[in-house]
């Protein structure tokens, strides 16, 4: 049951403006991250020992186990919340990770990166959500740097709302495999949703290989958004990260 609530919550509301949550939330002043386990007590998770983002460095060698990623075509909603620029992503896209399949929700991004990579941090970073069929939560993070357009954010781009609380109808579907870098290599740590209600258990899958964006497409998005909306690292404490 606690799964089923946890994928509610972030299939309902994680990086979405919370209309029907206990307290308004935001990325500075009074309500910014480092107030966030205060404003309520749906938030209190906020203040947990295994929060997300972090710095991913001190790696552990494992054997970690390719990620088979069996995505198509087909992200049909843009929206901007307020939070984040979403994209919405009817089924038929999964993962496969420790044996269980975890259906891709949405996909969604931060500028600059929330996670950090040997202290290094990116000028964006797109989450791509999923869920079992018990709620339990993956997410896997594909960092960008600046470069070349990227292709596959093209279409989605093309109609970003600028205004906060509107979606719209994708023209053409989203490739929402063609984010994906072409080295699957990744690191994998214990986590949590990144933003309220913070709530802990969510297997993080980063991928070591960033893909590129355009300066024009890391400002647009930018642009709808105006103002960053990473919150910062948090401490590993006790946590591996494997690679």
């Amino acid at each position: 049951m606690k799964g089923r609530v946890l994928a509610g919550l972030i299939l309902g509301a994680c990086c979405t403006a919370w209309a029907g949550s206990s307290a308004h939330w935001s990325y500075a002043g009074d309500t910014g991250p480092d107030k966030w386990a205060s404003l309520s007590p749906d938030y209190g998770a906020c203040g947990g020992d295994n929060q997300s983002p972090i710095n991913l460095t001190g790696f552990t060698e494992a054997d970690l186990p390719a990620v088979e990623f069996s995505f198509q075509v087909g992200g049909n909603e843009i929206l901007n919340n307020g939070h984040t620029i979403q994209v919405n992503v009817p089924h038929g896209n999964s993962i496969l990770v420790d044996g269980i399949h975890f259906n891709l929700k949405q996909y969604h991004f931060h500028a600059p990166s929330e996670n950090r990579i040997d202290g290094k941090s990116y000028p964006m970073e797109a989450h791509l959500v999923h869920a079992d069929k018990d709620g339990n939560l993956a997410v896997v993070a594909i960092m960008f740097t600046e470069a070349e357009q990227n292709m596959a954010l093209a279409g989605a781009w093309s109609q970003l709302p600028e205004t906060a609380g509107v979606s719209r109808a994708l023209a053409s579907p989203a490739d929402v495999e063609g984010l994906l870098p072409e080295s699957r290599d990744y690191y994998r740590f214990s986590g949590s949703l990144t933003t309220p209600p913070c709530s802990e258990g969510v297997r993080w899958l980063v991928m070591k290989t960033p893909v590129s964006a355009s300066t024009e497409q890391l400002a647009a998005f930018t642009h709808v958004l105006h103002h960053p909306n990473n919150r910062p690292v948090q401490p590993i404490k006790a946590r591996l990260v494997l690679q």
